[in-house]
């Protein structure tokens, strides 16, 4: 038996503001460490990260997650929103 869960709009909005929040987070890091970024898809909800040299891409989201948030990212990677930098590390590692 399938359950639907009830989201309103208030909280579709405010989940939407929390993801956009983590994002500008993350584009100001990748930014910092020489990558350019835009936000795309529906409502800024993806964060294309790009190596301006090698011309690799890398798509990133925020999520919920349990009681937290996280970054999921191409490749299979994951972590917490907590760990911008060491998820912006990563990315640049990831685009070389």
């Amino acid at each position: 038996m399938r359950r639907l869960i009830a989201v309103s709009v208030v909280d579709a909005q405010k989940i939407a503001e929390v993801r956009r929040h983590h994002l500008a987070a993350l584009a100001y890091e990748v930014e910092a460490r020489g990558l350019r970024w835009r936000l795309a898809a529906p409502e800024e909800s993806v964060l294309c990260v790009l190596n301006p040299v090698s011309r690799q891409r890398a798509m990133v989201v925020a999520t919920p997650v349990g009681d937290g948030w996280s970054y999921l990212w191409t490749g299979g990677g994951i972590a917490p929103v907590s760990q911008v930098a060491e998820v912006a590390d990563q990315l640049v590692r990831l685009l070389v």
